[in-house]
């Protein structure tokens, strides 16, 4: 009896350690995606107004080249 609480105890303990390093883990790739998704939303902002910008001085940016 008194080894299967032994057993149970350090299974416990073994199991806490293993949510711990999961949490780490999950905590650590939540903030990697809040940093990639601001990247992307940048990203985004940046190709809208490059594409603006073509626009403005181009004229329609959809036109195809001469040389096709």
């Amino acid at each position: 009896m008194n080894q299967a609480l032994i057993d149970l105890q350090t299974q416990l303990s073994f199991q806490e350690q293993t949510i711990d390093q999961l949490n780490n883990v999950v905590t650590r790739q939540q903030k990697e995606m809040v940093q990639l998704l601001a990247e992307v939303k940048a990203l985004k902002e940046a190709y809208q107004a490059l594409m603006e910008a073509t626009k403005t001085e181009r004229g329609v940016t959809s036109e195809i080249p001469p040389h096709y």
